[in-house]
């Protein structure tokens, strides 16, 4: 199916493309204030059940993380928006998030999982997305590291590769991702104007003070601020490209550092490239999964209780 481009074209548009360009390009971008999330009505309220849509991809969705419950899309009943919906009471869930998914995917099927899009309804009331990993190639990122960190362990071999151009190409990806989330993000509006749209960021995955632990984690030493700093850019990018949209943020790095992959195995929550916890390689394990929820949840308090 062909995807529609939207060309930008009025001063407003453009303003945005700036900000998100500088904000993760590395320049000091300061957002004072976003503007406050347009007020939204819980079904509750309404006297009905408070219908959830989750959209996303292996961070979401959960794999191997008992209980599968879709093979296809490696998801979870134990993931985090259905530790959401387990806390609050007269949410219905309707979870098409999906391992592998990226943008793509909200409008083109996955196996048998559809369009992820085609869940949000009219009547839907609280959606949350977390996408953009798959997209600026997470994985790839990974595997690449991992083989170059034997040419030079003590040094940044990773870096300099995706710097060889003379422009850290992984920033440039984040950039070009920030445009495809936020056409996600219209999409929701339209399919559910009257929504609440939440926008989950990817958790802490490396030691927050730029320390390594390899081989547990087989990068050179030097890329693994690196590599930090790649995923505080993809969060930066996804909370702007939120404000932007009429979405809120929902930050999960914060409440997950000191649990990274590094960690030992009672007290992390993301699971190294070799697991010994349910889960899928440098993903969250249960508790991970548990954190996130919490950190929706917490968003979720701060205007209404759903």
């Amino acid at each position: 199916m062909k995807r529609e481009t939207h060309p930008v074209t009025t001063a407003h548009h453009r303003g945005r493309a700036v900000a998100v360009a500088a904000a993760v390009s590395g320049c000091a971008l300061v957002v004072a204030s976003a503007a406050p999330a347009a007020a939204h009505n819980s079904g509750q309220e309404h006297g009905r059940s408070t219908q959830y849509v989750a959209l996303g991809d292996s961070y979401t969705s959960g794999p191997y993380i008992p209980t599968q419950v879709d093979a296809n899309c490696a998801r979870s009943d134990h993931n985090y928006p259905s530790v959401v919906t387990a806390d609050r009471r007269g949410t219905v869930l309707t979870d098409v998030s999906c391992s592998g998914a990226t943008t793509e995917e909200m409008w083109k099927a996955q196996g048998t999982n559809g369009p992820q899009l085609d869940a949000v309804q009219r009547n839907t009331d609280l959606v949350t997305v977390q996408i953009g990993g798959n997209d600026i190639g997470f994985s790839t990122i990974i595997g690449t590291c991992a083989k170059l960190s034997a040419t030079d362990l003590a040094g940044n071999p990773c870096q300099r590769y995706y710097n060889s151009s003379g422009a850290d190409q992984l920033a440039l990806t984040i950039l070009n991702t920030a445009p495809k989330v936020a056409k996600v993000l219209r999409a929701v509006h339209k399919k559910a104007p009257h929504a609440r749209v939440l926008v989950v960021g990817y958790p802490d995955l490396l030691p927050d003070d730029g320390s390594g632990c390899y081989p547990s984690v087989p990068f050179a030493a030097k890329d693994f601020p690196y590599l930090r700093d790649t995923g505080k850019r993809l969060n930066l990018m996804l909370r702007l490209v939120a404000a932007f949209n009429g979405a809120e943020y929902v930050d999960t790095y914060g409440p997950t550092v000191g649990h990274d992959m590094c960690k030992a195995p009672a007290d992390r929550w993301i699971e190294p490239l070799q697991p010994a916890s349910p889960a899928a390689p440098a993903h969250p394990n249960a508790k991970g999964e548990a954190a996130m929820a919490g950190a929706v949840l917490k968003q979720l308090d701060r205007h209404h209780r759903y």
